[in-house]
């Protein structure tokens, strides 16, 4: 099949001039909510399996409005549109490897062009590493437990961590990670990207997606200078209350928390069903527990992260590193 080609986009503003390390030192510092449920409300169509990614090809300027969204509810770090994007998802819709290494480089241009739309405040690109059940597209991020080794998790995840890191982002966010062995596999992969990260599980309960004690989950990061914060997403926002003091305690780092609206994906139905949970309220006793990187995950939009700002409007860390 020949190869679809790729136009890049035209370049981006450069990074903020703290580091998100220095950032986080100095406050807490707001997360962007979900990507798809704001691609939807600008009516896009992501029944493809490449989910938001496919629009990295198909819809750019989609996703630098997604963003600039975000951008304008308050939001100071966004997380990149790579979540479900693969060399090998890319390459089933006949798009090579340099096609696919534009679109991952594409992924975090078109964040950084979001961020540098405001200029009373600082706004930093994480790039998002999501789990290997993403590019299956069949709901198995919510499970782990793949069959693979860690060393073939790691020979899956290394190239896309290299094509992102190349990019430039300010850190790289594992995300929605299931399972403890994808966890190491993802550590590993990131060693020498010269980039911060920050590990996130999804939960259920005290436990990792896969079954795996929270305790054991965190520890990981424990010992890991790379990671400049540890803890959950996309899980339910009950399940963050109880995670936030836990990974604090065990891990001794900065917490991470940006849960579902409280509604559950059935993979089945390709459907949300059920009640949204997401109460902004309680970002107070997240940040009580020890969480500095705070926001929402899907189903989560502009409306309740400028909620979120709002509360945080006296603890986020500004410009000049004071408190606002």
């Amino acid at each position: 099949m020949r190869e679809s080609p790729v136009q890049p986009v035209r370049s981006a503003a450069g990074p903020p001039a703290r580091s998100l390390g220095q950032a986080l030192s100095e406050g807490v510092l707001l997360l962007d909510g979900g990507l798809s449920n704001q691609l939807e409300a600008q009516g896009c169509d992501l029944s493809d399996a490449l989910w938001s990614a496919r629009l990295l090809a198909d819809g750019p300027g989609q996703i630098e409005a997604a963003h600039t969204a975000y951008v304008r509810a308050g939001a100071q770090v966004l997380i990149t549109a790579s979540y479900q994007a693969t060399f090998e998802g890319f390459a089933q819709r006949g798009i090579g490897r340099a096609g696919a290494a534009e679109l991952f480089a594409r992924s975090v241009r078109l964040a950084r062009r979001a961020a540098g739309g405001v200029e009373e405040r600082e706004v930093w690109v994480a790039a998002s590493v999501g789990p290997y059940g993403a590019m299956l597209a069949d709901g198995s991020e919510y499970r782990g437990r793949y069959g693979l080794s860690v060393r073939e998790l790691e020979r899956f995840h290394r190239p896309r961590v290299e094509a992102l890191a190349a990019a430039g982002p300010d850190a790289l966010a594992l995300e929605t990670v299931p399972d403890v062995d994808e966890a190491e596999a993802l550590l590993r992969a990131v060693e020498g990207c010269g980039l911060p990260v920050w590990l996130s599980y999804s939960v259920a309960g005290d436990r990792t997606r896969a079954g795996q004690p929270l305790e054991t989950a965190f520890a990981l990061a424990s010992e890991d200078d790379r990671v400049l914060a540890v803890g959950v997403n996309c899980c339910d926002p009950a399940d963050a209350d109880r995670a936030v003091r836990l990974a604090a305690d065990v891990a001794g780092k900065p917490v991470v928390v940006y849960p579902n609206s409280g509604e559950r994906w059935d993979a089945g139905g390709r459907g949300w069903v059920g009640d949204a949970t997401f109460e902004p309220g309680r970002v107070r006793a997240w940040q009580e527990a020890g969480a500095r990187l705070v926001g929402g995950c899907c189903r989560v939009g502009p409306d309740t992260i400028a909620e979120l700002a709002g509360l945080l409007g006296g603890t986020t860390a500004d410009e000049g590193g004071e408190r606002q």
